[in-house]
């Protein structure tokens, strides 16, 4: 257990940023998931929609730090390949 007020502090800081981050990558899931299902259902308006959404949230999370510049542009690129795929071929 931490001793010093500032050890204190940082733990309760640490509790509050893991809480808003777990926040963050939950509503990236659900796009992502909200994406996949208008793939799926062959609604390619909609999904096209959807990915902008994903791509917006990606960013924002990236740029806040959650996750890595790299692994949003990673999966940013999966996600684009995925709609190709379905509106193409």
């Amino acid at each position: 257990m931490a001793h010093s007020n500032s050890a204190k502090k940082r733990v309760r800081q640490n509790e509050k940023h893991r809480l808003v981050n777990r926040w963050r990558k939950s509503a990236v899931r659900d796009s992502i998931r909200a994406f996949d299902d208008a793939v799926a259902d062959g609604k390619t308006d909609e999904a096209a929609t959807q990915l902008k959404e994903v791509y917006k949230r990606l960013d924002k999370i990236a740029a806040k730090g959650t996750i890595h510049k790299k692994t949003a542009a990673r999966k940013k690129s999966r996600l684009a390949k995925q709609m190709n795929k379905k509106t193409v071929g």
